[in-house]
C-alpha cells in the first residue's frame, strides 16, 4: 500500500507518496514554487485564503501523480498536516465565511488577554496549560466582536487541515489535539473548556465532532477522487497540527524526546508526561499525537515566529539574485559574531516569548565601513539560532532539558552554518533525518489506517543522516550574551 502525506504549510502545500513496506519516500511535490502570499491588511493582521490551500493541494497532488512513479490507485490512505492555530469558519454549505486568520497574525492578543483575566492565571494555566492568547480561540472572539454577521453564520470552526480534510471527504471532524492549540481544551477535565466557551459567548454547536487523532476522519469523495487519479472511499486517517506532526516524523513520541523546526517560523518541540506549563506562557503546551486521557503525553512548544521568513526577507530584499547557498557562501566569509552586526529576527508578528509583544525585526551595530553583505548574511542566520538558545532556556527553566535535539535535513537546516550556529549557541547536539512533514503525515495515515500496528512499526526502518555537534561553544557564548543584553536592553525601552 501507498500513503499521501499533505502538508499544508504558509509557504506552500507539499505532498509526498510513502510505501508502506519499505517507509521510503517515492515522490515529493510542492506548489507553488515561489511563496504563497500572506494577506495584511492592517499591520499585525496575516490572513490567508482556505480556497487557495485547496487549489494548491489538488495542483501539489497531480504534480505528484504526473512524476509516474508510482500509480496513484495505489493509495490506501491520506495523512494531513497544518500550519497550527489558523482559524478558518464555514457555514451550513461547507462554504468559507471569510479568509482565514493564521498563526502569525496579532490582532486578537487583547481577546485572550481578557479571557485570562476572566478565567484566572491560575486556573488557566492549569487546566488550559496556557493563556488564551493569540490562539484560534481569541481570533474567533475578534470575528464575533467585529464581523457579527459573518460570526452569525458559522457552522463549524475549523482549522487549516480539517479544511483540506472537508474538501477531501465532506466531513469535519477534530481531535484532542487540534482542540488544545486552539486553547478550546480543558486538560483536567478532559473536555471541551467550559470556562474558554462561556467567556467567549460561544455555542457548543460550532466544535466538529471529537475522533481519535489516529482514525478515520472520512472518506474521500468519488467526484475529488476521479479529479485527483485516487480510488474513492480511501480514508483520511490522520490530522494533525504541523510541530506535533514534525516531532512525529522525527520519532518524537516519548518523554524527553525534542525535536526542532526552522522554516518560516522556528520551533523546539519536546514531549513530557506531565500537565506542564510555563507560569509566563511563554512556552505552550499542547496535546501530543499520542495523547490519551489514560496516557498523557503533551508537547512543550517554543515558537518564533521569525526565522526563515527573516532569511527568505533577506534574500528577497538584499540578496542580488543569489541563492540560498550562494548566500551561505558569502556568509561563511565573515568570522564567528559577524564583527559585532547583530540582528533581531522578529518581524513576523507578536512573539509568545516576549509575552506576545511585537518588537519588530532590527539590525543593530551596522558599520558600512566594515560591514559586507557576508556580514548581513551571516548576522540574520546567527540571529535566528541566537533566537532558538534564548527560547531554549525558557524551556529548561520548565524542566526540558535536551541532550540532543532531531531535526529534518531541510529548511534552514540545509545551511550548515545555521546548522553550526544552532548546536554552538545552544550547547546541544542535532541529530539531521531525512523526514518532513509530508512524510511524517504520510506515515501518521499509516498509523491511524491501521497499516502499522504501531508508530514504533511506522519507524522500524527509520535512519540518522548524521549527527552536528558544538565544537565553538565559546565564541557563540560571547556573540550571544552581546546580543541577549542587546535584546533586553530592547524590552526594557
Amino acid at each position: 500500500m501507498l500513503l499521501l502525506g499533505i502538508d499544508v504549510g504558509t509557504s506552500s502545500i507539499k505532498v509526498s507518496v510513502v510505501d508502506a513496506a519499505t517507509q521510503k519516500c517515492l515522490v515529493s511535490a510542492q506548489f507553488p514554487e515561489t511563496e504563497s502570499k500572506i494577506n495584511s491588511l492592517q499591520p499585525g493582521w496575516a490572513e490567508q485564503a482556505p480556497e487557495m490551500w485547496w487549489e494548491h493541494t489538488q495542483t501539489a497532488i497531480q504534480k505528484a501523480n504526473a512524476s509516474g512513479a508510482y500509480n496513484p490507485e495505489d493509495i490506501g490512505a491520506i495523512g494531513i498536516a497544518y500550519q497550527m492555530h489558523g482559524l478558518v469558519i464555514v457555514d451550513e454549505n461547507q462554504e468559507v465565511l471569510r479568509q482565514s486568520i493564521i498563526w502569525c497574525d496579532s490582532r486578537a492578543v487583547p481577546y485572550g488577554q481578557k479571557a485570562l483575566e476572566h478565567i484566572g492565571q491560575e486556573q488557566s494555566l492549569s487546566r488550559l496549560l496556557n493563556s488564551p492568547g493569540n490562539f484560534t480561540a481569541a481570533k474567533l472572539a475578534w470575528v464575533k466582536e467585529n464581523e457579527p454577521e459573518t460570526f452569525s453564520r458559522i457552522h463549524k470552526i475549523m482549522l487549516p487541515g480539517d479544511y483540506i480534510a472537508m474538501k477531501l471527504t465532506g466531513e469535519i471532524t477534530t481531535s484532542v489535539s487540534a482542540l488544545s492549540e486552539g486553547i478550546f481544551w480543558d486538560f483536567q477535565k478532559d473536555e471541551v473548556s467550559a470556562d474558554v466557551m462561556n467567556f467567549f459567548g460561544f455555542s457548543p454547536d460550532i466544535i466538529p465532532p471529537v475522533k481519535p487523532l489516529f482514525s478515520s476522519h472520512g472518506e474521500v469523495k468519488p467526484e475529488i477522487a476521479s479529479s485527483l487519479s485516487l480510488k474513492a472511499g480511501i480514508p483520511v486517517a490522520y490530522k494533525s497540527g504541523d510541530q506535533p506532526n514534525n516531532a512525529l516524523s522525527l520519532n518524537v513520541l516519548n518523554p524527553g524526546e525534542v525535536a526542532a523546526t526552522a522554516g518560516t517560523s522556528g520551533v523546539i518541540y519536546g514531549v513530557s508526561d506531565q500537565l506542564v506549563y510555563d507560569p509566563q506562557s511563554r512556552v505552550n503546551t499542547f496535546a501530543h499525537v499520542n495523547y490519551t486521557p489514560e496516557s498523557k503525553r503533551v508537547g512543550v512548544l517554543m515558537n518564533i515566529n521569525g526565522t526563515g521568513i527573516m532569511n527568505s526577507w533577506v534574500k528577497e530584499n538584499m540578496g542580488q539574485g543569489l541563492s540560498y547557498p550562494q548566500m551561505n557562501d558569502e556568509a561563511q566569509k565573515a568570522p564567528v559574531g559577524s564583527n559585532g552586526l547583530r540582528i533581531f529576527p522578529f518581524g513576523n508578528g507578536a512573539e509568545r516569548v516576549f509575552n506576545n509583544r511585537i518588537i519588530g525585526a532590527q539590525f543593530h551595530g551596522l558599520d558600512f565601513n566594515l560591514h559586507s553583505k557576508g556580514h548581513v548574511f551571516r548576522a540574520v542566520q546567527e540571529g535566528i539560532a541566537f533566537t532558538f538558545r534564548f527560547g531554549l532556556d525558557i524551556m529548561r527553566e520548565n524542566g526540558m532539558n535536551p541532550q540532543v535535539i532531531r531535526a529534518g535535513n531541510a529548511n534552514m537546516f540545509l545551511s550548515p552554518l545555521f546548522a553550526e550556529a544552532f548546536v554552538n549557541a545552544t550547547h546541544v547536539p542535532v541529530e539531521l533525518y531525512q523526514n518532513d512533514g509530508s512524510v511524517g503525515a504520510a506515515l501518521g495515515a499509516g498509523i491511524g489506517a491501521q497499516v502499522f500496528s504501531s508508530a514504533q512499526e511506522a519507524f522500524s526502518r527509520f535512519e540518522r543522516l548524521k549527527v552536528i555537534e558544538p565544537t565553538q561553544t565559546d565564541a557563540y557564548e560571547t556573540s550571544y550574551q552581546d546580543w541577549k543584553a542587546l535584546l533586553l536592553k530592547q524590552l526594557r525601552d
